[in-house]
């Protein structure tokens, strides 16, 4: 089995930052794509960001020259640095990781969520 276990959410004026973290722990063999989604009261999930197993990375138009994604494979962790916040910014966020397990299954996993709140 997989956990993915995510923290750094909260509530924060704006303009301001905050980091989130993903760490993935469990029945890994290798680690592929990592990303972040986020979802709106009444609105669908959306892509914010993606990194590949090689570092390229990608960004919602929404999200770029404010957000940063980053991974640390050494940890299986994955991060969303996030500054110049907007109130438009406020969401649940969720990681979403693809994980080749021990037993050679590949699927897609996401954590369980933390809310950004950007509100003065």
């Amino acid at each position: 089995q997989v956990q993915l276990v995510e923290s750094g959410g909260g509530l924060v004026q704006p303009g301001g930052s905050l980091r989130l973290s993903c760490a993935a722990s469990g029945s890994i063999r290798s680690i592929s794509t990592m990303g972040w989604y986020r979802q709106a009261p009444g609105k669908q999930r959306e892509l914010v960001a993606v990194i590949s197993s090689g570092g390229t990375t990608n960004y919602a138009d929404s999200v770029k020259g404010r957000f940063t994604i980053s991974r640390d494979n050494a940890n299986n962790t994955v991060y969303l640095q996030m500054n110049s916040l907007k109130p438009e910014d406020t969401a649940g966020y969720y990681c979403n990781v693809l994980i080749l397990s021990e037993g050679y299954n590949l699927r897609y996993w996401w954590g369980q969520g933390t809310q950004v709140t950007v509100s003065s």
